[in-house]
């Protein structure tokens, strides 16, 4: 019976969790600006109305273009499977991160846009500065390293974790990285490169992003929870812990959306160095925690 509960527990986790994420995040968002903003619903609203448009087409766009907002949704629920369910090792994210990108490059390439462009110059810097990082999570992830119960441990794991939620911030392109609240072509990441995009396209591409933010911060969770002594006892087993998902997945949508409002973007010199000390720094931390 504790098994069923789970599935069907899971089944509605990986179903609603991207639309009532991207909901809270938005009005939480809206609050910390002084706005009421959208109802929490409003994005699964916004969906199903995009899907019944058709979209218009550019002159310019052949198959590929066609293909990619499909691709795009379908690498996004690989991941989130994966993730959610645990099907298969945590390896296999990057490759479909990889897809999920070269899609949405050739999309915007496809456009033949000077925005397309620079946001697809964009994508692969972030891409490039971001996986490293990203690959060495997963390891921890795959490990079987626990963060003790010391509050030296506690404050190492913790460093992780910032850091850890600092490479998932530049995945989805969140300050200081990029500044989506600007809706300025010249300062936008994934915005720019949908530009083309309209109708059943748009809505396979901003339903992708929600789906790829349920996932990247439910694996930020199962890091914290499966790798820390303080969620091991007999009443919080590997069941019991899932339950937790939820409420500290609402927290990080939440912190999320006060972050959006009130940071700025830095300079994209900035972020190979950033990235690089990050990089780094979960290595030398990665390994403390084996050692403690």
């Amino acid at each position: 019976m504790e098994t069923y509960i789970h599935f069907v527990y899971l089944v509605i986790l990986f179903v609603c969790l991207p639309f009532l994420l991207t909901g809270i995040f938005r009005k939480v968002r809206a609050y910390a600006q002084g706005r009421r903003g959208p109802k929490v619903i409003q994005f699964y609203l916004e969906i199903c109305k995009s899907f019944l448009k058709v979209p218009v087409v550019n002159n310019n766009f052949s198959s590929i273009s066609k293909l990619a907002p499909r691709i795009v949704i379908y690498s996004s629920l690989m991941i989130w499977s994966i993730v959610l369910f645990e099907w298969a090792p945590f390896i296999l994210i990057p490759f479909f991160l990889a897809l999920y990108r070269f899609a949405y490059i050739g999309f915007a390439m496809e456009g033949a846009t000077s925005f397309g462009g620079m946001a697809s110059g964009r994508e692969i810097l972030l891409s490039v500065m971001v996986e490293p990082t990203f690959i060495l999570m997963i390891l921890a992830a795959q490990s079987h390293i626990e963060i003790s119960e010391t509050p030296q441990g506690i404050l190492i794991g913790l460093l992780f974790l910032s850091l850890s939620f600092i490479a998932i911030l530049a995945e989805l392109a969140k300050p200081p990285f990029d500044d989506p609240r600007t809706h300025l072509e010249l300062t936008m990441v994934h915005e720019a490169m949908i530009l083309e995009a309209s109708g059943r396209q748009l809505a396979f591409f901003e339903l992708a992003s929600s789906v790829k933010l349920s996932a990247l911060l439910v694996f930020l969770v199962k890091l914290a929870l499966e790798h820390s002594k303080l969620f091991k006892s007999k009443y919080l087993n590997g069941i019991n812990q899932e339950f937790l998902i939820l409420p500290a997945v609402v927290f990080l949508a939440i912190l999320i959306g006060f972050w959006e409002a009130n940071s700025v973007r830095r300079k994209w010199t900035w972020i190979p160095e950033f990235m690089g000390l990050a990089f780094i720094a979960i290595l030398i931390l990665g390994t403390l925690v084996k050692l403690s």
